[in-house]
């Protein structure tokens, strides 16, 4: 249905769990970056859409003429800096995004 992939520096993952294992311990990916000191705090995310490349759409199995969305998911801690990265390729023809934000003023 998806492929995400997460980028994250490397002062942020070095001598930490994040820069070996895809075994997080207790609680999750965040409760890691916790651990380091970053509280996630904000969320970025940019969408667009897009025809997949020819891995993509085997990796999705994608019908031919099917197109993929991508999310470019940021997340910023309590410095708003951004701490980590994800990119999601998602099936277009499975998917759909549905946000609910908070706007401050």
């Amino acid at each position: 249905m998806q492929i995400g992939v997460t980028y994250i520096p490397w002062e942020i993952a070095k001598d930490s769990v994040l820069a070996v294992s895809d075994d997080l311990g207790p609680g999750d990916l965040y409760a890691r970056f916790e651990d380091k000191g970053h509280l996630i705090t904000y969320t970025r995310e940019e969408v667009t859409a897009r025809m997949p490349t020819l891995e993509e759409a085997r990796g999705l199995m994608l019908p031919d003429g099917v197109p993929v969305l991508v999310v470019l998911h940021t997340g910023l801690d309590q410095n708003l800096h951004p701490f980590e990265v994800t990119e999601f390729t998602m099936r277009a023809d499975y998917m759909g995004l549905d946000y609910t934000m908070r706007v401050d003023d």
